[in-house]
C-alpha cells in the first residue's frame, strides 16, 4: 500500500502541477471573467434573489427546479471539501493556501455560469424521458467533429470515475473517521448506514435527490455557520492576524512551525487550487449536469442561479472554516518529532516524521492535518464538543455529497453506455460506501483529486472553445432582462462551432432526443 501510496501521490502532484492543471484553471477562469465583464460581481444579487427567492421559472422545462437544482449542486460541493479539504489545505500549504481557494473560488464563478449556460442549452432527454445534459452533451453538439466527440466520451468516462473518489470516498472516510473520533462508532458500522440512506435515496432519481436536498441543504449549512460565527467570535482579537497571514503565506510560504511541516509559494498554490477546485467544482462540470435539469426558461437564468453556488460554497463557508482553524492557531499545534516511541517504549515513528499532540499521544501528518477543523472548534468549546460538532456537520454535508455525486456519475455512465446502466451504476456505487472505510485518507484524497484534474481537463478547453458563443448569448440576453425580472425571453438557436475548409465557422447544431 505505501508503495502504491507513493505512485498516486506522484501522479497527482503532475496532474496539479504548475505545467498542467493550474495554469488552465487559472486561464479558463480569466478569460470568461473578461470576456462576460465581471458577471460574477455585476449580477450575483439578482442571481442570489432569482435562486433562492423566486426559486422557479414557471411553466418551463425540465425535471426539477431552480432553487432544487441550486441545493443539489449544493449538496454535491458543500461537503468534507469544506471542512477537511480546507484543512488538509492548510495544513499542507499553510494560511495562504486560503488566498489561492479563493482566488479559485472567484475565478470559478465565471467557469460555473458558464458550463450551467451550456447545461441547460444543449440538454437532452434520455430513454425514460429524463433530462440529459452536462460536459458529455454539450461537449459533443457545440463542438462539431472528432474533437467535440473525443472531449465528451473523456469527461464522461473521467465523471463516471470520479464519483467513485470525490463523491463517494473522500466523503465516506471523513465522516467515518470523524464519527470515530468523536463518538467511537467504528468506521463500517457508519459505512452500513450510510449505504442504507444513499440507497433509499437514489431509489427515486433526481426529483426524490431535488427534494431531498432542498429540505435539509439550507438547514445544514445555517447550523455549521452559526458555529463558526461563535468560534470567531470567541476568537475576535485573531481574526485581523489570520487574514494577514493569509494573504503574506500566499507569497511567500511559510516556515515549518509546531506541527506544521513547512511549505513554499508553489504548495500553497497548489493545495489551494486543488482542494479549491474539490470544493467548489467550477470549471470540473459537475454542476452542470444537474443545472440541465431545472426548469428554465432561459439558460442564463440557469447560468447565473448556479453561479451562486460557487459564492456559497467558497467565499462564505470555505473561509468560515479557514478562518476558524487559522485564529485558533491549530494548524500549527503539537510539535514534529522523529523517532517516536509509543507508551510501550515501541518505535512508532522511525526516521518519518510524526505529530505529537500536546496530550502526548501521535499522529500521522496526513490524519493530523485532516482533524483541523475538529481542533479549531474544539479550542471554543472543548476538543470532545468540537470534534462532535465537526462530526455531526460532516455527516450533513458528506451524506448530501454522496448523494448529489450518485446522479452526477450515473448520468455520465448513461451517456457512455445507455439507459440499462443506470440501475447497475447506482447499485455499484452504494456498495462501494462500505468498501472506502478500508482505504487510508490521504491515499483516497490523491486518487480523489487526480479523477477531479481529469475530468476538468476536456471541460476547461470546451470552456475556452465556446466561450465566444457563451459570451454573445449572455449579452443579448441581458440587454432585454439585466434584472432578471423577465421568465420569456427565447433564447437563441442552437449553434455548433465547426471547421470547414480550414476556417472556424458556427454552424447549426442537433437538436434531438438521445436514444440511450
Amino acid at each position: 500500500m505505501e508503495e502504491f501510496s507513493k505512485i498516486v501521490g506522484a501522479i497527482d502532484s503532475f496532474v496539479w502541477s504548475m505545467w498542467l492543471l493550474i495554469p488552465l484553471l487559472a486561464a479558463t477562469g480569466l478569460i470568461l471573467t473578461i470576456r462576460l465583464r465581471g458577471i460574477q460581481f455585476s449580477k450575483l444579487w439578482p442571481a442570489l434573489k432569482l435562486g433562492l427567492f423566486k426559486r422557479k421559472d414557471p411553466d418551463s422545462e425540465g425535471d426539477i427546479s431552480h432553487y432544487q437544482a441550486l441545493t443539489t449542486a449544493l449538496a454535491a460541493t458543500v461537503g468534507t471539501g469544506n471542512i477537511v479539504g480546507v484543512a488538509t489545505a492548510i495544513g499542507a500549504g499553510g494560511p495562504g493556501a486560503l488566498f489561492w481557494m479563493w482566488i479559485t473560488g472567484l475565478l470559478g464563478m465565471a467557469s460555473k455560469y458558464s458550463e450551467a449556460f451550456l447545461g441547460s442549452k444543449y440538454r437532452e432527454l434520455d430513454a425514460k424521458g429524463e433530462v440529459m445534459g452536462g460536459p458529455q452533451v454539450y461537449l459533443k453538439k457545440a463542438i462539431k467533429g472528432p474533437v467535440g466527440k473525443i472531449l465528451g466520451v473523456s469527461f464522461a468516462i473521467f465523471g463516471a470515475l470520479a464519483a467513485f473518489g470525490i463523491g463517494n470516498g473522500t466523503q465516506v472516510s471523513s465522516m467515518t473517521k470523524n464519527m470515530q473520533t468523536a463518538f467511537g462508532i467504528e468506521p463500517l458500522i457508519t459505512g452500513i448506514v450510510i449505504m442504507i440512506l444513499v440507497g433509499l435515496t437514489l431509489i427515486g432519481g433526481i426529483k426524490s435527490i431535488g427534494k431531498v436536498t432542498a429540505a435539509f441543504v439550507p438547514f445544514m449549512i445555517i447550523v455549521y455557520l452559526i458555529a463558526g460565527i461563535i468560534v470567531l467570535g470567541l476568537n475576535a482579537g485573531n481574526i485581523i492576524p489570520a487574514f494577514g497571514l493569509v494573504f503574506q503565506d500566499a507569497f511567500t510560504g511559510h516556515a515549518a512551525a509546531g506541527g506544521f511541516l513547512g511549505s513554499t509559494i508553489a504548495l500553497a498554490i497548489q493545495k489551494g487550487m486543488a482542494r479549491g477546485i474539490f470544493s467548489n467544482e467550477s470549471g470540473m462540470g459537475s454542476a452542470a449536469i444537474v443545472a440541465a435539469a431545472a426548469q428554465t426558461k432561459h439558460p442564463v437564468r440557469q447560468g447565473l442561479v448556479s453561479m451562486t453556488q460557487t459564492f456559497i460554497d467558497t467565499i462564505i463557508v470555505v473561509s468560515f472554516t479557514g478562518l476558524v482553524i487559522i485564529s485558533s492557531g491549530v494548524w500549527q499545534a503539537g510539535k514534529t518529532v522523529k523517532g517516536a516511541l509509543d507508551k510501550a517504549g515501541n518505535l512508532i515513528a522511525g526516521n518519518d516524521q510524526i505529530i505529537q499532540l500536546p496530550d502526548g499521544s501521535y499522529q500521522a501528518p496526513g490524519d493530523f492535518q485532516s482533524q483541523l477543523t475538529g481542533y479549531g472548534f474544539g479550542a471554543a468549546f472543548g476538543n470532545q464538543i468540537g470534534f462532535a460538532i465537526v462530526a455531526i456537520c460532516i455527516v450533513f454535508f458528506a451524506l448530501s455529497t454522496v448523494i448529489g455525486w450518485a446522479y452526477y456519475g450515473e448520468r455520465c455512465a448513461v451517456s457512455l453506455l445507455g439507459i440499462w446502466a443506470q440501475l447497475p451504476y447506482r447499485v455499484i456505487f452504494t456498495a462501494l460506501i462500505v468498501v472506502w472505510t478500508l482505504f487510508p485518507v490521504t491515499v483516497i484524497w490523491d486518487i480523489a483529486d487526480i479523477l477531479n484534474g481529469l475530468m476538468a481537463l476536456p471541460n476547461l478547453i470546451g470552456l475556452i472553445v465556446l466561450s465566444g458563443l457563451i459570451a454573445r448569448e449572455t449579452r443579448a440576453y441581458l440587454a432585454k432582462d439585466p434584472d432578471l425580472s423577465q421568465n420569456n425571453v427565447e433564447p437563441e438557436p442552437l449553434k455548433a462551432i465547426s471547421v470547414q475548409n480550414g476556417k472556424i465557422v458556427w454552424v447549426e447544431a442537433e437538436d434531438h432526443v438521445a436514444k440511450l
